[in-house]
C-alpha cells in the first residue's frame, strides 16, 4: 500500500486515478477546488481518503495544506501534480489577467507544491515526484501558445530537479498524456476571437475542436494504469510519454529539432577557442 497526494481532483485524470487507487487499497490525499465534489468517494473509501480544499495559486494554502497532509498520514509516497488548466487563444487576443492566471496555476502552483513538498520527503528518505505536463510540453499546436509556456517552463523546472533529487532518493517523471476523452476540452478557457486569425492555423485548430474533428483515440483508463506502474520502475522514468499522437508528436518535434541543431554545428564549434 502507498500514500498519494494528488492535486485537482474533482475530474479528468486526477479524478480517475484517485479512484483507481482507492480500488487497489492505496491511500489518497485529495485537494479540490469545491469540498463537496468527492463526497461519494470519502463515504465509500472513509479510511483511505483525505480531502482537502486547495486552490494552488495560493501558496501560503499550498504550504498550510501540504504540511497538513504529512502531518495527518505520516508518510507520503508520492506527490502528483495534476491541477492544471489550458488558455486556448490565439497569443493576441489573451488578456493580461488570462495570462498571468495561465502561469500562476500551471507553472507556479506546481512548483510551489513540489517546494512544500521537499522538506517532507527528504526527511522520510524517499518519495516519487509526478508532473502531470502534456505532449504539448515537447512539441506545439496553434492556439495553445500560454498553455504550451507553462508546459514547456514546468518540464524545464523538473527535468533540473531530476538531477538535484535523484542523490536524495526523490525520482521525479513528467508525465507526457496526448489527447484524452478527459473533461480537459471542456474546461478549456477562451478569449474573444479575432478575426485577423480566422484562416490561419490558429482558427483551423478552433474549428477542429468546436467541430469534434480533433482526433482523440486515447484510453484514459489504460493511461492511468500506465502512471500507476510508473511508481514501480526504478530508477524513475524522467518522462511517460501516454498516446500515440504523443509519441508520434513529440518524436516529430524532437528530430526537426536534432537536425535544426546539426545544421548549425559547424557555426557552434566555430565559436569555441580552443587556444
Amino acid at each position: 500500500m502507498k500514500t498519494w497526494f494528488i492535486t485537482g481532483t474533482s475530474t479528468g485524470f486526477g479524478r480517475v486515478l484517485t479512484e483507481k487507487l482507492l480500488e487497489k487499497g492505496d491511500r489518497v490525499v485529495a485537494t479540490v477546488r469545491k469540498a463537496d465534489v468527492l463526497d461519494k468517494l470519502k463515504a465509500q473509501y472513509p479510511d483511505n481518503l483525505w480531502i482537502s480544499v486547495l486552490d494552488v495559486t495560493d501558496n501560503e494554502a499550498i504550504k498550510r495544506v501540504v504540511d497538513q497532509a504529512f502531518a495527518a498520514v505520516g508518510q507520503i509516497d508520492v506527490v502528483v501534480n495534476n491541477a492544471g488548466y489550458a488558455l486556448f487563444c490565439a497569443v493576441e487576443e489573451a488578456s493580461d489577467e488570462q495570462i498571468s492566471q495561465q502561469i500562476e496555476t500551471n507553472i507556479i502552483g506546481s512548483i510551489q507544491v513540489i517546494r512544500a513538498a521537499l522538506p517532507h520527503l527528504r526527511k522520510q528518505g524517499h518519495g516519487r515526484i509526478l508532473q502531470v505536463s502534456s505532449a504539448g510540453g515537447q512539441t506545439t499546436y496553434p492556439n495553445f501558445g500560454y498553455y504550451h509556456t507553462t508546459k514547456w517552463g514546468i518540464e524545464g523546472f523538473c527535468d533540473t530537479i531530476a538531477k538535484e533529487l535523484a542523490p536524495l532518493n526523490i525520482g521525479v517523471t513528467i508525465v507526457e498524456p496526448g489527447a484524452h476523452a478527459t473533461s480537459f476540452g471542456a474546461g478549456l478557457a477562451t478569449a474573444p476571437v479575432m478575426e485577423a486569425y480566422e484562416n490561419t492555423p490558429a482558427g483551423d485548430v478552433r474549428r477542429a475542436i468546436a467541430t469534434g474533428t480533433f482526433p482523440i483515440r486515447n484510453d484514459v483508463d489504460r493511461s492511468v494504469q500506465a502512471i500507476i506502474n510508473s511508481i514501480d520502475i526504478s530508477p524513475a522514468p524522467l518522462r511517460l510519454a501516454l498516446g500515440g499522437d504523443a509519441y508520434r508528436d513529440m518524436r516529430a518535434a524532437l528530430v526537426a529539432r536534432l537536425e535544426a541543431l546539426d545544421a548549425q554545428k559547424e557555426l557552434a564549434l566555430s565559436i569555441e577557442n580552443n587556444d
